[in-house]
């Protein structure tokens, strides 16, 4: 793995793209482009399919669920065995610090142990019906599903939609995001190495439009699993409604974290920081709203920006960095228009809003003050590292406020007081919440949002769920 491979995968090997159009990889530490990755045409969008359908058809649905949690088993261990190469391919193409990189590389590797376990124990039901007879239901695979994944966190995102489609029963065509396809093509030479038949698992990465729409669109296509912004997300939806297909779409976010005044300030204030700025705010889950309660707002600022202050920004390829570039400099470029804008109009930046390196795609972490809920910087999803600040009086303005966002995929809730965090929980509309804690992705537990979030549900058994039909069969007595 001392070079990065660039062609698709397709039918178990590399294979040269039929279109000749490439993709140029650039690292956003360095401005440099380090490698160029062959694009897929719509021609081998179909190959793939085709293939993918037949290896589902001819071996992957009917293999016995012990071999297939063997392979499964098989591909953790591969992954686990690269696990440095891969890391080090994640930070140099998407600006990732490699300390987050490695630890996003062990977590695809448990992805696929957890649904390796998951094989044998997804299961049907018996259940007693009036008529008598025997009645019992099927968990059933789909057949091709076609798995988008964006480009903030490749590859765990790419092993959480592929592992849990393949234990399921199901082949896959994946498409990375055209500035993040190397680990994605990584993983399909992995996984066919550790034992997974030829086509069961195909790799194209190219550009959205064209790879995207072609296989939304592609009638052997049974389920689209996509995760990224709310608008593809959307013509993803009208796309799909043409014949019917089963979609989940994990979208945008604007996540809230609360702090009340009866929690741990110190720990919500030095915390906090991280929950926004990791990624370099790159993050659906970015807690981007925060909401303080108002008699502790002074204090909780003035800690929540010294915290800021102290946040390593820098070469990613060092171990002490938390903080690297955003992937591009569009990225940048948009981020640094909401603080303009913010500063515009006469809110506070409390800290960062600069450019603190000469080279590489880097943007200070922001703290803006005195915002309204009218700003842009407040309703928009910026995916950046700039985050807005605002008081709230009483739990009925606070739950207007964090509600009206139409999105709602995570958030924090800090507080001692067990009933206000039970209440809170229920009422703050939102896939997945945390209480005293940031933490947003457990590979055990349903992950996705409501309202323009998403729909749909990834990781956990309801994984499982979405990626096949509920047969219901009945014998009668």
């Amino acid at each position: 793995m001392s070079h990065f491979q660039t062609q698709l995968f397709i039918n178990g090997g590399l294979t040269d793209s039929g279109g000749g159009k490439r993709i140029n990889q650039i690292n956003p530490a360095t401005e440099e482009v380090f490698a160029e990755v062959q694009s897929a045409s719509a021609q081998d969008v179909d190959k793939a399919v085709q293939g993918a359908h037949q290896a589902y058809e001819k071996q992957w649905r009917d293999l016995a669920p012990q071999k297939r949690a063997d392979i499964l088993f098989s591909i953790a261990h591969a992954i686990r065995e690269i696990s440095e190469a891969l890391a080090q391919m994640e930070s140099q193409n998407i600006g990732k610090p490699i300390s987050d990189a490695r630890d996003e590389v062990e977590l695809g590797a448990r992805i696929f142990e957890y649904y390796a376990g998951a094989v044998t124990k997804f299961c049907g039901q018996t259940i007693p019906v009036g008529r008598g007879g025997f009645d019992f239901t099927l968990r059933v695979p789909m057949g091709v599903v076609a798995a988008i994944v964006p480009w903030n966190f490749p590859f765990p995102i790419a092993c959480w939609k592929v592992a849990p489609a393949l234990a399921a029963g199901n082949t896959v065509v994946l498409k990375p995001a055209s500035q993040s396809p190397l680990s994605a093509i990584t993983l399909g030479q992995v996984a066919h190495q550790a034992g997974l038949p030829a086509g069961v698992l195909q790799v194209l990465p190219g550009a959205g439009k064209e790879v995207g729409d072609t296989l939304v669109t592609h009638p052997l296509v049974r389920k689209i699993s996509f995760t990224g912004s709310t608008a593809v997300g959307s013509r993803i939806m009208q796309l799909a409604a043409g014949d019917i297909k089963r979609i989940s779409l994990e979208l945008g976010g604007k996540s809230p974290n609360i702090i009340f005044a009866d929690a741990d300030i110190e720990q919500a204030a030095s915390t906090s920081p991280m929950s926004v700025f990791a990624n370099a705010g790159q993050d659906c889950c970015a807690r981007t709203r925060v909401f303080v309660e108002r008699k502790i707002l002074e204090p909780f600022v003035e800690k929540f920006v010294a915290a800021t202050r102290q946040l390593q920004v820098g070469n990613p390829s060092r171990a002490e960095t938390q903080i690297g570039p955003l992937v591009s400099a569009a990225q940048r470029a948009t981020s640094e228009e909401f603080i303009a804008e913010a500063r515009k109009a006469g809110r506070k930046v409390a800290a960062g809003g600069g450019r603190p390196l000469d080279k590489g795609f880097y943007l200070e972490p922001t703290v803006l003050l005195d915002v309204e809920p009218e700003d842009r910087c407040w309703k928009e999803e910026i995916f950046g590292p700039v985050v807005c600040i605002r008081p709230f009086d009483t739990e009925e303005q606070l739950l207007r406020e964090v509600n009206a966002s139409p999105y709602g995929l995570s958030g924090s809730i800090w507080t001692n007081d067990l009933k206000r965090a039970i209440r809170m929980a229920r009422l703050v509309e939102s896939g997945v919440l945390s209480i005293n804690s940031h933490s947003s992705v457990h590979v055990e537990a349903p992950f996705g949002g409501f309202k323009q979030s998403g729909l749909g549900r990834d990781l956990g058994m309801a994984a499982m769920e979405g990626y096949t039909e509920l047969k219901n069969v009945y014998v009668a007595g």
